[in-house]
């Protein structure tokens, strides 16, 4: 389905509908790239095809129009990232797997944090532009659409509406399996892509190809987690480490906390799928023995795989931004760029912390 999303051009009309609607504001063409990506995230599940796209679309239109650098590169690698959060996510399916639980709670987990993170993402972008005029500039008056342009444009949400119920709608009305909503989604995507015209036996080809490396490497972890969980267990390490939490000044919040420092520092140089394969198994038991809620735990780790996507020096998104940005931005100017967004994830891990309903109010309403 994602791998079908880049052929549809759906991301270029959705932009050009929050080009047109929300541009007359400073910091609009940022924060309609944070909508595009979060919308993108709900029909895609992977963090690659928003990043690049929107790279190739928002990044030069922010750029001609002098937007700060730093700001326009680090909103589209905050924001691409999304995919990781907001359900359809295929790191949310790993999870799930590895840790045996429902696919569906934890989609409806990831949704409200999901919408919280982008909503803290465009706050910062508005309140950054409005202190500096030339940050984030507004479109001058004659780029600005009347009312009935921006109007007619919103008829590029018809597909991204279409696409998102036959994935989350068909699983939350019960129709659907994750699985079978899976499949409903791509012949969607596929659907859109022949109607658009954009549809050729190479493009199915290519996008099946990438589909089957992706589906081939899931499979991979979840029997190499499983066997990896297998010996752990076998071993009875568990229970060596569980007598070690239990010996720990301050409790079980003594090791949450030293398991997010550790989600931290793996995040700085392992792609968020092998955080997984090694967390995982050995967290998540520990996590749910020491009293967590599994679904609210799995949830917190799924935001930290957020950051650890932008998360300096091998966040997987700063090196697609590096593939889509013209020569004059450097691999530092990208760096940079996500420092504040980093902040924010913590922030938004802070508040979920605080206030764990935000997580769990969802899935413990839609799904008894």
């Amino acid at each position: 389905m994602g791998n079908m999303l880049r052929y549809s051009n759906i991301a270029d009309e959705i932009y050009d509908m929050m080009y047109r609607t929300l541009g007359a504001l400073k910091g609009g063409l940022a924060i309609g790239t944070v909508i595009v990506c979060a919308i993108f995230a709900a029909m895609a599940g992977i963090a690659a095809v928003a990043t690049i796209t929107m790279g190739l679309v928002a990044l030069p239109s922010m750029l001609k129009r002098n937007y700060n650098k730093h700001l326009a590169v680090g909103c589209i690698a905050a924001a691409g990232g999304l995919g990781i959060l907001i359900p359809p996510s295929v790191t949310m399916i790993l999870y799930a797997l590895l840790a045996q639980l429902s696919v569906g709670k934890l989609f409806a987990a990831g949704m409200i944090p999901g919408i919280l993170l982008a909503i803290l993402y465009c706050i910062y972008i508005f309140v950054r532009a409005e202190m500096d005029p030339v940050y984030a500039p507004a479109l001058p008056q004659e780029e600005r659409p009347s009312l009935k342009e921006i109007l007619i444009s919103f008829k590029a949400l018809i597909w991204p509406i279409i696409i998102i119920l036959l994935v989350l709608g068909t699983i939350y009305g019960g129709v659907c399996t994750p699985t079978e909503a899976a499949a409903m989604g791509a012949l969607g995507t596929v659907i859109a892509v022949i109607i658009k015209g954009n549809f050729t036996w190479k493009v199915l080809s290519e996008a099946s190809n990438a589909t089957l490396k992706i589906t081939c490497m899931a499979m991979w972890i979840v029997i190499g987690g499983t066997i990896f969980s297998a010996i752990f267990n076998a071993l009875e390490a568990q229970k060596i480490m569980l007598d070690l939490a239990a010996g720990l000044p301050g409790g079980r919040w003594t090791v949450f906390v030293i398991f997010q420092i550790l989600y931290f520092f793996l995040g700085c140089f392992l792609d968020p799928t092998a955080i997984v394969l090694i967390c995982t198994p050995i967290f998540h038991p520990i996590a749910a023995a020491l009293g967590f809620d599994p679904i609210w735990f799995a949830t917190i780790f799924i935001i930290n795989m957020q950051m650890a996507y932008i998360t300096p020096p091998f966040g997987y998104n700063l090196f697609y931004m590096r593939s889509v940005v013209p020569p004059d931005v450097t691999m530092k100017d990208i760096y940079i760029s996500v420092l504040p967004f980093i902040a924010i994830i913590v922030i938004c891990l802070l508040i979920v912390i605080m206030f764990p309903q935000i997580i769990l109010w969802l899935p413990n309403m839609m799904i008894k």
